[in-house]
């Protein structure tokens, strides 16, 4: 009886405590950007760790611009793709049409070291602009330790 007692407020406590949890990226093509901008927000918030450890294409990118650096790295496996901003195709009878303002407002949010790279590569066009593994990429992000390969 007196164990359980013991037990009691150990597990309470362990019920209370924030849960703490990475977030892996593998493959994400994007979508919305504000929902994309709320979840980092969430993330940034409760101080985890984003592994981007595979595809990390449009939207996904405003991780850099929300979540802290040091709480980002890459794998072997990432890839990072940027392209202009779009209109909602529902909006749009579906075709895609680029948005300065959505545009403007995505590099608004991204780090010095994203825009670098950016520039470097001719500016955010339509077609998707990739960067992969190698010394570009750990211009914008470091490598995550092997423990999460």
């Amino acid at each position: 009886m007196l164990g359980r007692m013991l037990l009691l407020p150990v597990a309470m406590m362990l019920t209370l405590a924030p849960a703490r949890a990475d977030l892996r990226i593998t493959r994400d093509h994007g979508g919305y950007v504000d929902q994309y901008k709320a979840k980092y927000e969430r993330i940034r918030q409760r101080g985890e760790r984003v592994i981007i450890d595979g595809i990390c294409n449009s939207a996904c990118t405003l991780v850099f611009g929300i979540v802290p650096a040091n709480k980002i790295c890459v794998t072997p496996r990432a890839s990072l793709g940027f392209h202009q901003a779009y209109y909602d195709k529902a909006f749009t009878f579906g075709i895609k049409v680029t948005s300065a303002e959505g545009t403007s407002d995505l590099m608004a949010y991204y780090p010095q070291p994203v825009k670098d790279w950016i520039r470097r590569n001719g500016g955010l066009t339509v077609d998707m602009k990739k960067v992969r593994n190698g010394v570009d990429l750990w211009k914008i992000v470091d490598p995550c330790p092997e423990e999460f390969f």
